[in-house]
């Protein structure tokens, strides 16, 4: 895991939340295996909470992964393809949008769930402020791009007149000799 860990007793030390929030079906998440490692409890006792209360995880709070989606971000998150005897997902993960992982601190009621939400909460905003970040670096990178392609415009017409002025001009050229009018012949 991206995450370092380190247990001095039962306290659970995690130097980046931030890490654990991926993106699945559109939406940031954390998975319930990470959640209930920050909140220092098992992630059985997570789901089992989760499933005593459904009325306070609705669907915009936390969703279970489809087999696929838990075999992607399962394969994203390991270095090796084959898992070790025991390690293969035996219950679709779930995963909680910030609301969800307030509402996990909030039915696990533990010290330290309730001590970690600040964190996971401090987490999504920071990446919720990130993201806005780059929507307006993006947004004016487009602006910038527009108006440097109404220059290239400008200047590609402004060296066509300059090198229209810089080449001579042809001299009028004069017929080299002279040239006879015919008289008309009144021979008849």
């Amino acid at each position: 895991m991206p995450v370092e860990r380190a247990k001095r007793g039962k306290v659970l030390i995690i130097k980046d939340v931030g890490s654990l929030i991926i993106t699945i079906r559109n939406q940031k998440v954390i998975v319930d295996r990470d959640l209930a490692e920050i909140y220092g409890v098992e992630t059985r006792r997570l789901n089992e909470q989760v499933k005593r209360n459904p009325e306070r995880f609705p669907e915009d709070f936390m969703f279970q992964l489809t087999k696929e989606e838990a075999d992607f971000w399962l394969r994203s998150r390991s270095q090796v393809a084959i898992l070790k005897r025991g390690k293969n997902i035996k219950y679709l993960p779930y995963a909680f949008t910030e609301h969800g992982a307030i509402m996990a601190a909030n039915v696990l009621n533990s010290p330290q769930a309730v001590r970690m939400s600040v964190f996971v909460v401090r987490a999504f905003v920071k990446l919720r402020e990130m993201l806005s970040t780059h929507k307006e670096l993006a947004h004016k990178l487009a602006v910038l791009e527009r108006k440097l392609q109404n220059h290239d415009e400008s200047i590609r017409s402004l060296v066509v007149a300059i090198r229209q002025l810089m080449a001579s001009p042809e001299p009028k050229r004069r017929p080299i000799g002279f040239r006879m009018e015919k008289k008309e012949n009144n021979n008849s």
